[in-house]
């Protein structure tokens, strides 16, 4: 157990994790005059080949001598486990795709991490990402970073506005260019290392072959949208909307030589729904009902016009939302909109300033104009 430290009013502790961003982030206030203090946090306990930890430890531990900062570690696994890959599973049985991003930022990194920071004597806890925080007249608003190409406030807009207040963004003024000649001009060790990609847990293995460790397969049909059955699939969870390739059912008699795509899951029948050609009408929505959503500014009622994310590094698309009684969002579109995902994030922005979100709780058919269960979005 970690005694706590002396508070600072200064003192800031910086996420490091073991990548170029996080390292920057720290040299970047140390640069300011803070009292910078590194942590590095486990959220993975599984030792196996994708596991990166160990290096990228290593990784925090040097750029953290460079920086002559002190590097905490600790492990949060137990609590990554329950409050975030719990959740992800029970989304995927229930043929949902969630995005535990979206869930580790909220529950782990401003969350517990968080109050760890405070335990060490900080008032202020700064990570890496690619997002801008604002003080304003009406409070601290959440905003979109300069380098809109790796803008990360989309994972950013579920946690608590009281952790937004005492949070920092030192990179959502800098594009990454300038983030990594900072760190080669600073002699980091880090400057050249490629930026992760994939979910933290998975890492880069095939996803399917990391859930199969995790959820029973469930083989059902694949059919068309008239009944005619293609093959068989896996398990539901095993794909998500839109998804092109692991079907494994390739050309069939009576079937133009197209691809085929996941249009629906029916988690009822435990069928999966694919069609042919990319633009396929059952693949557009024209609106989609959210569960309650989460506010970074205060609450509006009624019927909004704003842009909204459906998923990450989708261009902001143009929206009317009513934000029913019970805190859930009905959102119609500008324009239809392919593949939207139940257990996916819809984020609303006013230009550059992220109002909040809420998980896809049901997709409203293009072609049919009705709302349709989760079960068979």
């Amino acid at each position: 157990m970690t005694t706590p430290l002396a508070p600072a009013r200064d003192r800031i502790v910086v996420g490091l994790s073991g990548g170029v961003d996080s390292a920057v982030a720290a040299l970047c206030l140390k640069r300011e005059g803070w009292d910078v203090h590194g942590l590095f946090m486990s959220n993975w306990d599984e030792d196996d080949a994708y596991c990166t930890t160990a290096a990228d430890f290593q990784d925090a531990r040097r750029s953290s001598e460079v920086l002559g900062i002190p590097l905490h570690r600790v492990s949060f696994a137990a609590e990554y486990r329950e409050r975030v890959f719990a959740a992800f599973l029970a989304e995927q049985r229930a043929g949902r795709t969630p995005n535990p991003d979206v869930a580790c930022n909220r529950e782990i990194k401003f969350g517990i991490c968080l109050e760890y920071a405070r335990r060490l004597g900080a008032g202020s806890f700064a990570t890496g990402h690619y997002a801008r925080r604002l003080e304003t007249p009406t409070g601290v608003e959440l905003h979109k970073a300069r380098d809109l190409a790796k803008d990360q406030s989309y994972f950013l807009h579920s946690i608590e506005r009281t952790a937004l207040v005492t949070s920092r963004f030192p990179l959502g003024e800098l594009r990454k260019a300038e983030v990594r000649a900072l760190a080669r001009a600073a002699g980091l060790p880090v400057h050249d290392k490629p930026d992760s990609t994939g979910i933290c847990f998975i890492g880069e293995r095939p996803f399917r072959d990391f859930l199969a460790g995790w959820l029973r397969p469930e083989p059902g049909p694949i059919e068309t949208p008239e009944g005619e059955r293609l093959g068989e699939h896996r398990g539901v969870a095993f794909y998500t909307l839109g998804q092109r390739g692991g079907l494994e059912i390739g050309g069939r008699a009576g079937h133009e030589e197209q691809p085929w795509y996941v249009a629906a899951k029916d988690a009822r029948r435990n069928a999966l729904v694919v069609v042919q050609g990319h633009d396929h009408p059952l693949l557009q929505s024209s609106g989609l009902l959210t569960a309650p959503a989460h506010w970074l500014v205060e609450p509006p009622s009624g019927e909004i016009r704003c842009q909204v994310k459906l998923r990450y590094r989708q261009a902001d698309q143009h929206a009317s939302v009513v934000v029913l009684a019970d805190g859930r969002l009905q959102a119609r579109f500008e324009h239809h909109q392919r593949a939207v995902t139940p257990g996916q994030s819809c984020v609303l922005y006013d230009g550059d300033r992220c109002l909040g979100g809420a998980v896809i709780d049901a997709t409203e058919a293009a072609s049919e104009c009705t709302l349709s269960a989760h079960e068979t979005a």
